[in-house]
């Protein structure tokens, strides 16, 4: 592990901690991988807020499209074993298709180009409205017309993976479910994943929940449904810890993997860009990919009702980060960009000097908080409430023990200005003075605001 990564990781998890209590979100799971190996697991908040059920990392999740990886590594797994092409058509595998639904590719359907609908005519089952298709209705919709023409665009479809779950039971035999638990996942080493529910007994799982604005409250998603027929798009449960693992393996990179290292590539190849899309994003075979402030990266991304779900691997640093939230208006993508942020932000920077090591801590005014972070020679001024913490962001040299000044800011901050800290008699650091802001431990800033605001605003009442 590089020396700036644990670090970096630190300050991550003191960044999402104070994310989580911003968004007031119920629960959320990070995990990262270096190359294979797991460096961060980390559980805020909780898996279940009717019951008061603390989260851990060992809970699981539903990681809805998240699947759709799975899914395309057992068709790439098959295309090795040379049992199907991927410019096979697919009315090769599968019957009633539409004529033109049955001249598509296999490697149109992984790539979202073969112009399919995307949910069949009701998709009340991610609202708990209906049921979830059933094999027949799928198909019956499979047996209408493609909504545009086949290699036109980017058109995502879950029916489309729907029936790639069901090209793969034709092609060896068995259900989509044991096959691909025992040839990917099982053979990938995942021993928290499932394809989809059940969940085997007292295994911790938790529970999604509504968003907070409709109602001024949040009520339990059970979450426990099967996908049934549509498990190949969106069924599948799981941990962060799992995905994490599950992610890094498909990097080219990787040196263990279920899969070829040209199959690899393949997946993650940027083959269709999505269209109409203020995000520069591609899509490949069960693989979205991207750029981040020259950070190249892909991954994917999950929504199901109660649950938002992100991972995202950089292969030219070996890491992968993987976010998973239990609410339908999870932050999850919003984090996982926010903490490559902060990892791309200690890669250039460096791990931080002995003698600036102390630098590191949270303090607060009136105002919030504001983070000192220290990374190579410098100690930089992080802001919390920011998905890139790190933006604009203020440095400060160290002179002596206790003193420093901002040699870098903004214009309308206070470069050139003083910082220094306050001992009490015991030695330890009791206020920051940054410029000329006072700044204290969250304790003292809050009890400072109850003496000066509370009594004025009871009397208000």
């Amino acid at each position: 592990m590089e020396t700036w990564l644990q670090p970096a990781l630190d300050y991550s998890v003191a960044w999402l901690d104070l994310q989580m209590r911003q968004s007031r979100l119920p629960g959320c799971i990070v995990a990262v991988a270096d190359g294979p190996r797991l460096v961060l697991e980390h559980a805020v908040g909780h898996a279940d807020l009717v019951r008061g059920e603390k989260l851990t990392p060992r809970h699981r999740f539903r990681i809805a499209s998240h699947s759709k990886s799975f899914t395309a590594a057992g068709i790439m797994k098959l295309h090795e074993a040379r049992k199907l092409h991927l410019d096979d058509p697919v009315g090769n595998f599968a019957k009633r298709l539409h004529p033109r639904v049955a001249e598509a590719t296999i490697a149109q359907v992984m790539s979202h180009t073969a112009g399919l609908i995307r949910d069949g005519a009701d998709a009340g089952f991610y609202d708990d409205t209906r049921p979830w298709p059933t094999a027949a209705e799928m198909m019956a919709e499979l047996a209408k017309p493609p909504v545009i023409p086949p290699n036109t665009r980017f058109k995502y479809s879950n029916y489309g993976y729907a029936l790639l779950g069901a090209i793969i039971e034709a092609v060896t035999g068995e259900p989509y479910r044991t096959w691909i638990k025992r040839e990917i996942v099982d053979a990938a080493g995942l021993r928290e994943t499932v394809p989809d529910m059940p969940l085997p007994r007292r295994v911790p799982f938790a529970r999604g929940h509504t968003p907070e604005l409709l109602t001024g409250q949040r009520f339990v998603i059970p979450g426990d449904y099967e996908e049934g027929a549509t498990a190949p798009a969106g069924g599948f449960v799981s941990t962060a810890g799992d995905l994490a693992r599950w992610f890094a393996q498909l990097a080219p990179e990787a040196k263990t993997s279920v899969l070829s290292v040209a199959s690899r590539r393949e997946m993650t190849r940027r083959q269709w860009r999505n269209p109409h899309s203020s995000a520069e994003q591609h899509y490949g075979f069960g693989i979205t990919s991207g750029t981040l402030f020259g950070w190249d990266w892909f991954g994917h991304g999950g929504g199901l009702q109660g649950y938002i779900s992100r991972t995202a691997v950089v292969p030219a640093r070996g890491l992968t980060i993987c976010v998973l939230t239990n609410s339908t208006d999870g932050w999850a993508g919003f984090w996982v960009d926010g903490i490559m942020h902060i990892l791309r932000t200690f890669a250039a920077r460096g791990a931080p000097s002995r003698r600036l090591r102390d630098w590191n801590g949270r303090w607060w005014s009136s105002w919030g908080a504001i983070d000192l972070v220290p990374m190579g020679n410098m100690v930089l001024t992080g802001n919390p409430y920011m998905g890139n913490p790190f933006m604009d962001t203020s440095e400060i040299e160290i002179s002596g023990r206790d003193r420093g000044r901002i040699v870098l800011a903004n214009g309308y901050s206070s470069h050139g200005e003083p910082v220094r800290r306050v001992r009490d008699k015991s030695g330890a650091i009791s206020e920051v003075w940054f410029s000329a802001t006072r700044l204290s431990s969250e304790a003292d800033a809050a009890a400072a605001l109850r003496r000066r605001y509370g009594k004025k605003a009871h009397a208000a009442r």
